[in-house]
């Protein structure tokens, strides 16, 4: 058939199964618009920021499963998307981002808006490919669906001259394409490998396993709970892989690392086997990369065989599909009879590790002040099970890490590998559109949703109710707490001042505001924002001397836990 290139490029999306788009439109992406204005299948949700574009489409991803799309204008369109997709790209998050960029012609010569989109976004996402004409469009798009939710999941970026979305040309829609140098992974585990696991799973005495987010991703949250039941295994899970097991189950201990909980900090170190599942051993999650595992064998389950040794090494490296992997080694060992005894003496170390950390859990929630760590306890038990959480990036994100209670998978939603301030609540409105029957609340701090507030608006046009706790200290309390910690108390540039008022910000969007001093009122607050038709923002002031711990200090080995003082 004969096609515009924007009508083509429509088309491909429609045949990818997209439904849903976040984006801002620009000159150079108008005639693509101009096509999408008499669509009715896909909505537009219209940001407005290029990077909260992005975020919308990562939290949308995350939460769905599904490739999350967003759009955006040539020039400083594109690169507002940097951030975005950089964070999608550290978290290995399924996005396709679609930019502008000036005609062909003009290309190299400076033009308005111009800016060499492919160069920037090559070092951060899977693929950046410009479209240089319109009758490789079904094929492109096509490949950028495939690579994007394929193998390790992560962004693509396709960037398409104005002229190529007018230009007519004649088109075919293929039903499958082949990929020169990208092959889809079975992900189905080597035979003598999984030998070997058994091998030492059936001789460890300490074994502990560390669900990543690659479980979550493999939707292998029901094998990772049969396998460690099975070989009765504590788990503890990185930053991203939290909801990977129900926090509220018997074997999980919760987050490991820089602000993980000390008794799965403390059975990590003192395991003779570590089971890592779709792990990537991250810096912030294993601290001293030179002492880590010392006395334990690793066995590594990692679809990217990137990851395997890069950190850390693996005695047995398995290079497959989390899902698959576990299956099949519950699989052998039912086949082989195994039962471990839920009375081991190892266990019984777990359990003893718990009672003696169960009191500092609990001192970061008594006091005569607003404690955030009782917020997020408080929080758990109004909220339905399968309510989503997002957050910013900073204290809030740990309070929220260490003390909210996720029981299901793809139920956290936050940015791990970059730190992204100001994600948390473009995620809970793309999390939102994701799954517009569920309640979305996300969990900020101030600096943090300061950077991106302007998308309450987009909340509000587009009816993507979702309530922001805003854990409120008036300064930049992360980095406030690493100085008054390693600088002797000196604190630099971190105070944020008495501006603005949260409540009348978000009534000026047309969002409920509502500010809270007391456990009572969070709860009646947050009890309305339940059932609030529009956002809802509750600003929680607590105290900017109020410190996330536990805390493993740089430069020390994951036990040496700190908890104040």
């Amino acid at each position: 058939m004969r096609l515009s290139g924007a009508k083509a490029l429509l088309e491909a999306l429609k045949r990818e199964g997209v439904e849903m788009m976040f984006g801002i439109p620009g000159g150079a992406t108008i005639p693509f618009y101009d096509e999408l204005y008499h669509e009715e299948s896909i909505r537009h949700i219209l940001a407005r920021h290029e990077q909260c574009a992005a975020h919308m489409a990562d939290g949308y991803a995350r939460v769905s499963g599904r490739v999350g799309v967003c759009c955006a204008t040539s020039g400083p369109g594109a690169t507002n998307l940097v951030t975005g997709i950089a964070t999608a790209y550290m978290d290995s998050s399924p996005v396709v981002a679609i930019v502008g960029q000036v005609p062909r012609s003009m290309i190299g010569k400076d033009a308005f808006q111009e800016a060499d989109v492919v160069g920037i976004m090559t070092p951060i996402s899977k693929y950046a490919y410009q479209v240089m004409n319109a009758a490789e469009i079904p094929e492109i798009v096509k490949a950028a669906f495939m690579i994007a939710s394929t193998n390790r999941p992560g962004p693509v970026v396709l960037e398409f001259p104005r002229d190529v979305l007018t230009e007519e040309v004649d088109i075919d829609f293929p039903s499958q394409i082949t990929l020169r140098g990208y092959t889809i992974r079975s992900g189905d585990p080597h035979p003598y490998q999984l030998k070997r696991v058994l091998g030492l799973v059936l001789n460890a005495e300490k074994p502990i396993i560390i669900a990543g987010g690659g479980v979550i991703m493999a939707n292998a949250s029901e094998e990772l709970i049969k396998f460690a039941e099975l070989i009765q295994a504590p788990v503890v899970t990185t930053l991203m892989g939290k909801g990977a097991i129900p926090e509220i189950h018997p074997l999980c201990l919760g987050i490991m690392g820089m602000h993980g909980r000390a008794e799965a900090n403390h059975a990590v170190e003192e395991a003779d086997l570590i089971i890592a599942v779709g792990v990537r051993f991250a810096d912030r999650t294993i601290m001293r990369l030179d002492l880590f595992a010392q006395d334990a064998k690793v066995i590594h389950i990692d679809l990217d065989p990137a990851e395997i040794g890069k950190n850390v090494r693996a005695d047995v490296p398995i290079v497959a599909d989390a899902k698959k992997a576990l299956k099949a080694l519950y699989d052998r060992l039912v086949e082989i009879g195994v039962k471990k005894h839920v009375d081991s003496p190892w266990l019984k170390r777990v359990r003893e590790l718990q009672k003696i950390f169960a009191s500092e859990h609990q001192k970061m929630m008594d006091g005569p002040r607003i404690r955030p760590a009782k917020l997020m306890k408080i929080l758990r038990e109004m909220l339905p099970e399968d309510s989503i959480i997002t957050t910013g990036v900073g204290q809030n994100q740990m309070w929220a890490a260490l003390y909210f209670k996720a029981l299901k998978p793809r139920t956290f939603i936050t940015s791990g590998g970059l730190g992204t301030m100001g994600f948390g609540l473009p995620a809970a409105i793309g999390a939102k559109a994701a799954a517009p029957n569920r309640v979305v609340v996300n969990i900020d701090g101030d600096g943090s949703f300061l950077m991106t507030q302007q998308d309450l608006a987009t909340s509000i046009t587009e009816e993507l109710p979702v309530i922001s706790i805003i854990l409120d200290n008036r300064s930049l309390g992360m980095v406030r707490q690493w100085q008054c910690l390693l600088c002797e108390n000196r604190t630099c540039e971190v105070d944020l001042g008495n501006v603005p008022d949260f409540v009348k910000l978000a009534e000026a969007y047309g969002a409920v505001g509502v500010r809270v001093e007391s456990y009572e009122e969070f709860e009646s607050a947050v009890r309305k924002a339940l059932f609030s038709e529009v956002s809802v923002v509750i600003d929680v002031p607590i105290s900017p001397d109020e410190k996330v711990f536990p805390m493993v200090l740089p430069g020390k080995r994951l036990k040496e836990v700190v908890y104040g003082g």
